[in-house]
Formats: structure tokens, C-alpha cells, sequence
């Protein structure tokens, strides 16, 4: 069955936008960790936007479960990881200017790179994802290099509708099957919410774990962290 790992980028957000103290990062972890969350997930960006070099490390110290931490492929971040030894890197592409992520890594283009990241973070013990887009060439490419992971971005199913809709899934679908068949263990997120994940909880789907934030963040404001966690948590387990 498929993990939830909860990613409260957004909580930092809120913490942020006023240079206040609250709401506390490591609360809200515990919370999701009481409520069905089997890991927590934080990006730390080249500018800092939300989550803050303090903030994983204190994560690091005090969760219980495991710190999934999304970074760009720069020796700033790698000097981090190996700082603060994340159980789980997720190495994703950055842009400043962007909103949030917009597409998974070229691994054929950067695969030189990213395979001595790879080495480097997996000798200090820290594992490896690679987010990437459901393209076979791209799992292929990162299967080569040494990967052991990767979490199939999701965004583009997310946002689309109709017959668009379905093509992505479709996509998705085929991606983790294949991803799966050559040894990858595959996750997926990004855009994902209470209602788009359902077409992708098949009983034994081959997905790992989803990294779900922004909606969690978003509907515990209405109904509170721990409500909100749960309530996926409890579409996941659910699966047919």
C-alpha cells in the first residue's frame, strides 16, 4: 500500500509571510505524523522562500519519521544533505522565478551531474530520488545512472481536464509500470489533491508513497492539520 509523506513547504509560507514565530513547522510535522503521515517532506530553495536551513535541521533532530528533503542539484544543497543527513533526498529542478516546481529533471541532459550526486549523497548514506516526468527515455536514463528512486511528477495530469485528463493518467500509469519493471521504486506527487489522487489508488498501483502538500495545507485551514492529514491519509488507504 502507498505511503503518505505530507509536505508543509506552505505552513512556512504562512510563518513567513508575517516573520512570525507560528505556525510552528515541528508542531505541524507531529501532527501529520500522529495522522497518518509516514513521512515529512520539505524543499529547501535557493532563496529560502518558505523553508529555512533551521527548519530541516530541526525536523531532523525531532520528527519521528522520515525527512524527505527536495533540493536543486547544486554543491550548496549536496554540502547540506550531508550536514544534516536527510533520510531521503528528492533531487528536483529550480528555477527562481517560478512558483512552484514546474517539470522533472532532464536526466539524459544532466545525467554526468546527477550521477556523481547520486554517488555522493548514496555514500553518505542518504538516499536518492529524482523527480522526473512519466517518460520511459527519462527512467530509463535515470536507471542508468544509479538511481534506486524517482517520484513521477504529476503535475501536468493534475492540471489538465477532460480528455487531457486521462491521457496524462494513462501516462502516469504506463510510467510506474515500467519504472517498476526495471528495478525503480517509483513515488509520485505535485498538484495532486483529495479528488485527483482516486483515479491513481488501483490496488497495487506501484507507487510507493505520494508527496501531497499544498491541498493538505490548504484544507487544514479549514479544518485543522490533523483533520486534514487523516482525511488523506484515509483516501490512500482506501485503495481498491
Amino acid at each position: 500500500m502507498s505511503k503518505l509523506y505530507v509536505n508543509i513547504d506552505h505552513v512556512a509560507t504562512l510563518r513567513n509571510q508575517r516573520g512570525t514565530t507560528y505556525p510552528d513547522l515541528l508542531e505541524a510535522a507531529r501532527l501529520c505524523e500522529a495522522n497518518g503521515a509516514e513521512g515529512i517532506t520539505v524543499h529547501l530553495r535557493e532563496d529560502r522562500r518558505h523553508i529555512k536551513d533551521k527548519d530541516v535541521e530541526i525536523l531532523k533532530a525531532n520528527i519521528k519519521s522520515v525527512l524527505n528533503l527536495e533540493m536543486a542539484a547544486t554543491d550548496e544543497m549536496i554540502k547540506i544533505a550531508k550536514m544534516i543527513k536527510p533520510e531521503i533526498t528528492c533531487i528536483v529542478p529550480e528555477k527562481r522565478e517560478e512558483l512552484t516546481t514546474e517539470g522533472g529533471l532532464n536526466v539524459i541532459k544532466h545525467s554526468d551531474r546527477l550521477k556523481n550526486l547520486i554517488q555522493e549523497l548514496q555514500g553518505n548514506k542518504i538516499e536518492v530520488s529524482l523527480f522526473i516526468e512519466p517518460d520511459f527515455a527519462q527512467l530509463d536514463a535515470a536507471k542508468k545512472i544509479g538511481s534506486i528512486a524517482i517520484e513521477i511528477h504529476t503535475g501536468s495530469y493534475a492540471n489538465a481536464s477532460g480528455a487531457k485528463k486521462e491521457e496524462e493518467l494513462s501516462k502516469i500509469l504506463k510510467a510506474v509500470k515500467y519504472a517498476n519493471n526495471i528495478g525503480l521504486r517509483c513515488n509520485a506527487g505535485h498538484g495532486l489533491d483529495y479528488h485527483n489522487i482516486k483515479p491513481l489508488l488501483k490496488k497495487d498501483n506501484g507507487i510507493s508513497e505520494f508527496n501531497i502538500g499544498h491541498s493538505i495545507v490548504c484544507q487544514a485551514v479549514l479544518v485543522g492539520m490533523a483533520k486534514a492529514t487523516k482525511q488523506m491519509a484515509d483516501i490512500i488507504c482506501a485503495t481498491i
